[in-house]
């Protein structure tokens, strides 16, 4: 297999759940309740991307072993969501892949399963990263049995993106951790201990195939876990057309454009991020009543031209007709 290429199956694009919580603090009244957790969990996730992207950087210079690589994924499990920041499937094994990008002093404490951050002196617990690689682990794992693939090691890789951030593993099982946590530098050198460790070729390319369009098929946006998790429902969220300039919704339609009443300024298409929005908080799909509730237009005309002018995939027929994206980010 020498020289060949790294395969990119799923693309980095910015994670799913960013472009929810976006959504959400678009239409979350600055006074409820949630917000600032929200917000502050978005910064997270920012800082989480941002770490992933440095490792894209690395990821060019794997080894000559054809991987196919898969960002972001978002696969149901029961009434939660695994995601993934990267899946790395090989003949001989597959690799979840977790990026922290924070900051100060980081511990690994095994016995209790406990993460923990100091940072500016000021000591903050966060979820175990392994325990939840662990979950990812399995989750892989299951889903290869019951589709029926070959048992090939599914293993992880806990990757701190940081430079200037130091760690430690704690506890009884550190001869498990630690071989399974690294710096982003160190990171091409783990790769290759795991190339040494798995050397029996499993996965033939058809099943490489195979599994990852499994994956891309089962890649779900996972609004109605984020939802659930901050206990947001329809009725917080307020509807209409919001204004690109100072955020105030609803806009008013107005000589065929929206309007805005409090600073004054027209746009031609602030409805595409109302739409934008319905799709990431609501649903994938939505019919013109749905379209003119939502946007707090009259004219059925009105939203039946703006709805066709977005170039939407068609669904339906008569009263059940829908319209969807045709390119989403999940």
């Amino acid at each position: 297999m020498k020289g060949e290429m790294i395969l990119l199956i799923k693309e980095r694009t910015k994670p799913l759940i960013m472009l929810i919580l976006e959504a959400l603090l678009r239409r979350l009244p600055l006074n409820h309740q949630k917000y600032q957790q929200i917000l502050e969990a978005l910064g997270r996730w920012e800082a989480g991307y941002r770490g992933e992207q440095s490792l894209d950087y690395y990821y060019r210079d794997l080894p000559n072993q054809k991987y196919m690589i898969l960002h972001d994924l978002n696969l149901p499990d029961g009434d939660y969501n695994c995601q993934i920041d990267t899946l790395l499937l090989t003949p001989e094994f597959a690799l979840v892949i977790d990026v922290k990008n924070m900051a100060g002093k980081l511990t690994f404490d095994t016995d209790n399963e406990q993460f923990i951050q100091i940072n500016n002196g000021k000591e903050k617990g966060y979820p175990d990263p392994i325990a939840q690689a662990e979950r990812h682990q399995k989750y892989i794992r299951k889903l290869l049995a019951a589709h029926h693939f070959p048992p090939v090691p599914v293993d992880y890789l806990v990757v701190i993106s940081n430079g200037y951030t130091s760690y430690v593993v704690t506890g009884k099982n550190t001869h498990i951790v630690k071989p399974r946590v690294c710096k982003a530098d160190a990171f091409l050198n783990k790769i290759k201990l795991f190339e040494k460790l798995y050397l029996n070729s499993l996965l033939t390319a058809k099943d490489l195939r195979k599994f990852s369009r499994l994956l891309v098929k089962m890649n779900t946006i996972p609004t109605k876990h984020v939802l659930q998790k901050y206990g947001i429902q329809r009725l917080d969220l307020p509807t209409g057309v919001q204004c690109l300039t100072c955020e105030y919704l609803p806009l008013i339609r107005q000589k065929q454009q929206w309007f805005c009443p409090s600073c004054q300024t027209f746009s031609k298409d602030a409805h595409l991020q109302a739409l934008n929005d319905y799709f990431l908080l609501f649903n994938s799909t939505i019919t013109n009543r749905q379209f003119r509730e939502f946007a707090h237009l009259k004219s059925r005309d009105t939203a039946k031209r703006l709805l066709f002018a977005c170039n939407f995939q068609c669904h339906g027929k008569n009263r059940y007709y829908s319209y969807s994206p045709k390119k989403i980010p999940w």
